[in-house]
C-alpha cells in the first residue's frame, strides 16, 4: 500500500505536470483553461490510458469514432458492462451557471447514450459548490438548473427511467439515502489530508474543501448499500476535471467500511469556443447556447466564429484554409456524422477551392436545422420536468 508520503509526491508530481503544460504554452485545470491543448501530452502528464478496445456498441458514435472522447481510467470495467449486458452506473453533475451551451452538449450525449445501453445515469446538480463559490442565492440555482440544464437533457433525449437528478443542497426526500450521502462526505474528510488538497489543487478556501468532499461523496455515493450498492462506475469529464477524480478515487480505496469498486472514467476534448478559446457560459461571444433562437445562428458564426481562412479571396484560393483551427470546421466534426462528407469539406478547405464564407454556411445550417427540432422538444420537455423532480 502506498504511504501517504508517497501519495503526496505523486500529487506534488502532478502539480508540476501542470508547472511544465504551462511551460509548453497551455494550461488544464480545475479552474483554468487556456491554450492550445498537446491532448497526448495530457495523457502522458496526467497518468490516463489511451483506448485499447472500444465496445461494438460504442464503435459509430460519433464521440468515440472521431476520438472526441481520448483517454480512460479502468474503462475496461465498463467496456465489460456493456458488451455483457450487466448493470452499471454512470455519474456526472452540472454547474448551475448561466446558459447550458453545445460544450455541455457533449457531455449531455454522453448521458443519454449510457443510458441507452442500461446504465443508471446519476446527475448532481453542484448547487452547493456554486453558492460556495459564484452564486449565494440557492433558488436562482435552482431554476438555472431546471430551465437551462434539465430541459434540455430531456430535450436531447433523457429519460426519467433509470435517472436520478439531485440537488446538492437536498440529496433526497427519503431520509435514508440523504443521511447515507452526507455521512459518506463526512467520512471522506478523514481519510483526506490538507497537503493533497493543497498539492492538488493550490490554495483553497475551507469552503471549496468542503465542496471537493462532496463532489467526492457524488462520485461514490451510488454504491452505498442505500442506492445501487457496489457497482461499476463510469464518470466522463472533462480532462480539467481530473483532480477532483484522481482524488475521489485514491480516497475511496482507503475506507474499509465500504467495499467500493474503484470509479471508471473517459475524458473528452473541449468543443472550442466561438473565438477558438474555451467556450464559457459566462461568455457570450464564445457560445452557443441551446436555447438560442435558429433565425440568430447565422448572425452569431459570421460575426464571432474563428477562421482559419486566408485574409483575402486570392490567398485563400492559393494557399488554402487551416481546417483544424476553424471553429466552423470543428463544430462540423461534431454535428456532421458523414464521415465522407465531412472528409470532403476538409479537402476542400484546405485546398482553397471552399472558402470560408461556404464553409460558415455549413456550419450555419447544420447547428440552425438541430436547434429548430430542439426548440420543440424543449417545449415539450417542460412538461416532463416534475417526472425528474421525485427524488
Amino acid at each position: 500500500m502506498m504511504s501517504n508520503k508517497t501519495k503526496l509526491h505523486k500529487y506534488i508530481k502532478n502539480y508540476s505536470n501542470i508547472i511544465s503544460m504551462v511551460k509548453d504554452g497551455f494550461v488544464v485545470t480545475p479552474w483554468e483553461v487556456q491554450g492550445n491543448i498537446d491532448y497526448s501530452k495530457l495523457i502522458k502528464e496526467f497518468g490516463l490510458e489511451e483506448f485499447k478496445k472500444i465496445p461494438k456498441a460504442l464503435q459509430d458514435n460519433v464521440l468515440f469514432k472521431r476520438k472526441y472522447i481520448f483517454a480512460n481510467r479502468d474503462f475496461s470495467r465498463i467496456s465489460d458492462c456493456i458488451e455483457k449486458k450487466k448493470p452499471f452506473v454512470m455519474m456526472t453533475g452540472l454547474m448551475p451557471s448561466g446558459n447550458m451551451h453545445f460544450g455541455h452538449k457533449l457531455l449531455a450525449d454522453q448521458m443519454i447514450l449510457y443510458q441507452n445501453l442500461g446504465a443508471k445515469v446519476y446527475i448532481a446538480v453542484a448547487d452547493t459548490e456554486a453558492y460556495n463559490s459564484r452564486n449565494t442565492n440557492i433558488e436562482e440555482l435552482r431554476k438555472i438548473a431546471i430551465d437551462q440544464y434539465l430541459i434540455n437533457y430531456i430535450a436531447l433525449g433523457l429519460k426519467p427511467k433509470n435517472c436520478d437528478f439531485y440537488f446538492q443542497s437536498s440529496r433526497s426526500k427519503d431520509g435514508k439515502k440523504a443521511s447515507a450521502y452526507y455521512t459518506l462526505a463526512n467520512r471522506l474528510a478523514r481519510h483526506a489530508t490538507f497537503n493533497e488538497f493543497r498539492a492538488v489543487y493550490g490554495e483553497i478556501s475551507p469552503g471549496k474543501m468542503a465542496s471537493s468532499l462532496l463532489q467526492a461523496s457524488d462520485m461514490l455515493h451510488p454504491q452505498l448499500n442505500e442506492f445501487e450498492g457496489p457497482i461499476p462506475t463510469i464518470i466522463p469529464v472533462g480532462s480539467d476535471q481530473d483532480p477532483h477524480i484522481r482524488l475521489a478515487r485514491d480516497i475511496s480505496q482507503r475506507i474499509k467500511t465500504n467495499n467500493f469498486i474503484q470509479i471508471s472514467s473517459t475524458y473528452h476534448r473541449f468543443l472550442p469556443g466561438l473565438n477558438g478559446g474555451k467556450m464559457s457560459s459566462s461568455d457570450p461571444t464564445s457560445h452557443i447556447a441551446l436555447s438560442e433562437d435558429p433565425e440568430n445562428i447565422k448572425k452569431i458564426i459570421n460575426k464571432y466564429a474563428f477562421s482559419g481562412g486566408q485574409p483575402t479571396l486570392e490567398e485563400h484560393r492559393k494557399k488554402g484554409g487551416n481546417p483544424d483551427i476553424d471553429v466552423s470546421y470543428q463544430y462540423l466534426t461534431y454535428m456532421e456524422e458523414d464521415d465522407k462528407k465531412l472528409a470532403k469539406i476538409y479537402n476542400d478547405y484546405k485546398s482553397g477551392a471552399l472558402l470560408s464564407g461556404e464553409l460558415k454556411a455549413l456550419a450555419i445550417e447544420k447547428i440552425s436545422s438541430f436547434l429548430k427540432v430542439h426548440s420543440k422538444e424543449r417545449e415539450k420537455a417542460k412538461k416532463q420536468v416534475d417526472k425528474f423532480l421525485k427524488n
